[in-house]
This record gives C-alpha cells, structure tokens and sequence, in this order.
C-alpha cells in the first residue's frame, strides 16, 4: 500500500550484492509509476527510467531539453512505487562538474539504486540518433569522478556511459570505457553497439558491469537474453518499449473510436478493471481504513 516498505539503501545494497553474482539482470524500462508496478509484479530484476521516456512523456524530443528537476521528480515518483532498485538516466550531468555533482545528491535523494552518466557534449541527443558528438576524454573522466566523490551513500551505482563508439569505432569506445573505470565508474554502458562481439570486446576490457541497450528501430540489433548472457553483459534495459507499446496500443484504440465509434471491439485487448484495481492494492487501501471509504471489489 503506499509506497514501498523497501528503503533507497537497502534497494541499493542488494542491487550491488545481485550484480557481483555474475547473471543477466532485466530492467524494463518504466514510463509511470504504474508501470514499474507491473515490472516488479511480473518478476523483473529492476526498473529502467528513461530520459528518452521523460522527454517523450512532456512532448519533447530526447535533444538535452528536459531539467534535473523533471527527471528526479519523475525518478522519485518511480522509485518510490517499487521494491525493486531502479536506474536512472541522468544524461550528462546536467553541466559541469559541479553540476553533475548536484545531479548525483539529488538523484540520491530521489531514492534510485543507481545512474549514468554520458560523455556527449552538452546538450546531448538520444544516443541512436546520427550527428552526435562526444567531449574529449578528460571532460569525461571529470564527470565521473564528480559523480562519485559526490555521493554520499557509497552503494549507489555511479555508471559511466559512452558513445564514441559511433563516432571513432570500437577500439575508441574500448579506451575510453577503460580510462572511466579508472577514473572511479562502478559499470559501463557502451552505447550503440553494432555487434554482439562488440559488446563482447567491451566486457572483456573491463572488471566492472557491463550494460546492454536494447532499444528498437536502434542502431544495435535486438539480442536475446540468451546471447547477451553469453557474452556476459550483466544488464539490460529496454527504456522505450513499454512506452512504444502502450503509445501503439493507444494510437489503434483511438483509431477504432474514430472508425466504429465505439471502443467496444478493443474491450478484450484493455487491462479489466479487477486487473487494474489488483496493481493498484486496492484491497489493503480498503484494510488501512474501512472507514474513510468501502473500495470493496
């Protein structure tokens, strides 16, 4: 009922002991508070929190327009619905060192288990659009010691993400995922990989996790669980696709009101309201205090 009973630490502590184990963790990614209910119903190991979803949900494209403040308050919001350890896309930092410092604690603050951190110049774009540049490597390097002097509960996840794969190849993007672990990041996120042995090529250059992206109409093609546990990534997010899929389903529905008039042959492809109402507890609202309302099913 509620929010959860799980604390940010605790979440964190155990997100950090799950990925020592060595195995694949899923993390759907989350366009709503309901949502990240649906995951951790479902089983999931964790909840992803979009940036591209944060910026699509306020009508906006993934170009860097979206502020600290938007992502934490949709990044609490999510969070604290959710026993499960959420990750945060925190972009670049939101500025400089000292920005992305600000970024981390209230980020932190926002009760995540972890965030990445990009090395796109400022404002950025979504990392599997093309025309996308990179800072050098000490800009880089600042940004995720910031991060990580920053925070003050030393089991949040400080991820470092890269995207000069897509600029200056592989090796470049093998570099400088080196000189981020050096530089303190707890993962890596190599953006757009081409190839199942390129994510391969980064996992065996470093000793920290390693996070696949598996977004469609992407530059990398759609793994499965299988072959991406093969080559030992320890993470994967799908950030859009619940979105994608409920925006598609939205869109078919809104077609059907406008062809039959009626969405009375979309009714069996909806969520029921019992469903509904058992995401939503409704049940142990009814117990807290039976006196306020009856919410009786």
């Amino acid at each position: 009922m509620l929010y959860s009973t799980t604390t940010p630490a605790e979440k964190r502590a155990r997100f950090r002991a799950s990925l020592a184990s060595g195995r694949l963790h899923h993390l759907p990614g989350a366009f709503n508070p309901l949502s990240a209910k649906l995951i951790q119903d479902k089983g999931f190991d964790g909840v992803y929190i979009s940036g591209a979803v944060i910026a699509a949900d306020l009508g906006l494209p993934d170009i860097g327009l979206t502020t600290l403040t938007e992502v934490a308050t949709r990044a609490q919001q999510i969070s604290r619905m959710t026993d499960l350890p959420t990750l945060v896309d925190a972009d670049t930092g939101f500025g400089e060192p000292m920005n992305v410092a600000r970024t981390v604690q209230t980020l932190e603050d926002a009760g995540v288990a972890g965030l990445h951190i990009e090395d796109q110049v400022n404002p950025k774009r979504c990392g599997h659009l093309d025309g996308k540049a990179v800072v050098d490597v000490d800009t880089a390097v600042k940004r995720i010691r910031a991060a990580v002097d920053a925070r003050r509960d030393p089991n949040l996840l400080v991820m470092a993400r890269t995207d000069v794969r897509a600029l200056d190849g592989l090796a470049a993007a093998v570099d400088r995922a080196k000189a981020l672990v050096d530089a303190g990041a707890d993962a890596i996120f190599p953006e757009a990989m081409a190839t199942l042995s390129e994510f391969a090529a980064v996992r065996e250059a470093v000793d920290v996790p390693v996070l696949a992206n598996m977004t469609e109409f992407g530059k990398s093609e759609l793994f499965t669980a299988t072959q991406l546990e093969s080559v030992g990534i320890d993470i994967v997010i799908h950030p859009v696709s619940l979105l994608r899929i409920a925006m598609g389903a939205a869109e078919r529905g809104l077609d059907t009101l406008r062809a039959e008039g009626s969405l009375q042959s979309e009714v069996a492809g909806m969520q029921t309201r019992a469903r509904l109402y058992e995401l939503l507890d409704y049940e142990a609202y009814g117990a807290f205090d039976s006196s306020v309302y009856d919410f009786t099913l």
